[in-house]
This record gives C-alpha cells, sequence and structure tokens, in this order.
C-alpha cells in the first residue's frame, strides 16, 4: 500500500501522524513524507535553514521513512499564494506517487497554513482527478487544532482510531529531534502532554494509546 502523508511545517508530520506513519511502515507499506513549507522564516533565524532540514530527515529516519519530500513555500504565508499555486505543488505529489492512503491537517485549525493545506488537498484529491485514492484523513496537530472555535470553523470530531501503542516511543523520538519546537509540560507540545494525549485518544477506545482521524472519505 503507498501512503503520503502532507503537512505544512517541519513536526506537523510528526506531531499529527508519527506512531501511524511508524505503523505503516511495520506493515511494509510505502510511506512518502511531504512538507510543503520551508518552516523556517517565522521562526528561526537564516543560518538554522540545514539544521532543520536534518532534524527533519533525523525524525523521518526514526519512523522508518527514508522518503521525504522539503519543499520551500513560504512558511505561514501560504494564504498570500494563489491557492492554485499550493494545489500545483500537492497535485506533483499526488500524481507521481499514486497514493492509496492521503494524510493531511485538518481543515478547522487555528494556523492557517494548515486550513490552506487542507483545501489545497482536497482539490487534488478529487475522485476523478486521483481515482487511485481510496482513502483521504485529516489529523490534528496539537497547540493548533484544538485552539480552532466553532465560530470561525469545523471542530475536529475524529471518528477513525489508530493503535500506537507498539510505535508511541518512536513519535516522541522523532518529535524530540526538533529541539526547538519541544515545549515544557504542561504545553501541548511537551512530551509529556504528547504522551497523554495518546493516551487519552486510546482510552476513548479502549487502546493504550491512539492517534485520531476525521474521515474525509473512505471507498471500499
Amino acid at each position: 500500500m503507498k501512503v503520503l502523508v502532507v503537512a505544512a511545517h517541519p513536526d506537523d508530520e510528526i506531531l499529527g501522524v508519527g506512531g501511524t506513519v511508524a505503523m505503516h511502515v511495520d506493515r511494509g507499506d510505502c510511506v512518502k513524507l511531504a512538507i510543503l513549507c520551508e518552516g523556517i522564516s517565522m521562526r528561526y533565524a537564516p543560518e538554522r535553514h540545514a539544521e532543520v532540514r536534518k532534524q527533519s530527515q533525523d525524525a523521518a529516519a526514526i519512523l522508518g521513512v527514508s522518503d521525504l519530500i522539503v519543499r520551500d513555500l513560504p512558511d505561514q504565508r501560504l494564504d498570500t499564494l494563489p491557492l492554485g499555486d499550493v494545489v500545483k505543488e500537492v497535485e506533483s505529489l499526488i500524481q507521481s506517487m499514486q497514493p492509496e492512503i492521503v494524510y493531511t491537517q485538518f481543515c478547522g485549525d487555528i494556523n492557517r497554513d494548515h486550513r490552506v493545506l487542507a483545501e489545497a488537498v482536497m482539490v487534488a484529491t478529487r475522485p476523478y482527478a486521483a481515482p487511485f485514492v481510496r482513502e483521504v484523513m485529516m489529523y490534528e496537530t496539537p497547540s493548533s487544532t484544538e485552539w480552532g472555535v466553532p465560530q470561525l470553523s469545523p471542530v475536529f470530531q475524529p471518528n477513525v482510531f489508530v493503535d500506537i501503542s507498539p510505535t508511541l516511543e518512536k513519535k516522541l523520538q522523532a518529535f524530540a529531534r526538533y529541539t526547538a519546537e519541544v515545549c515544557a509540560a504542561p504545553h501541548p507540545r511537551s512530551l509529556k502532554a504528547l504522551r497523554e494525549r495518546a493516551q487519552y485518544w486510546g482510552s476513548l477506545v479502549n487502546m493504550q494509546a491512539a492517534e485520531p482521524f476525521a474521515c474525509v472519505r473512505s471507498l471500499r
């Protein structure tokens, strides 16, 4: 099975779907991680560009993924681009890989880059344009998804849960590679909070740890 994870920023791919990615790898699936924004200009000094790229590679390697693509769309400024430009980036990934499962960020996040990316993925995975895509899943991003409000956008209501009990430690180890993004508890991006978050989602479905997804479309 071919799996594509589309993320806006470095670390989103771990926060939202890292445990599930490791599960796919363990099952022998072909997994590609795609980070579309450079993830530097609004958060770090320019000289840290190479360091953050290396952290992305290290995090992917911990999950067992060797196929990592990092593009250079403007960090925290996707809404300044024509949507069609973002769609073209996603379409090139979709058409070249022809994945059966696509994971992307939730369309109701408070982070506007996440919302623009989700819309672009929905355009790129239209059934007549990408008939090989069997499932489209939206994942949460801690400190972004839960800060969305219903007055502005949809609220994250997961209806698919993946048991990441065997891969939770890999997820935490991978996120720890993004040293500047690891916060002290009780911040939602602390390692303690991420562990407890996975345990909470797992408790809802009788698992030790889980990652939640909003299923947009599933063809069976």
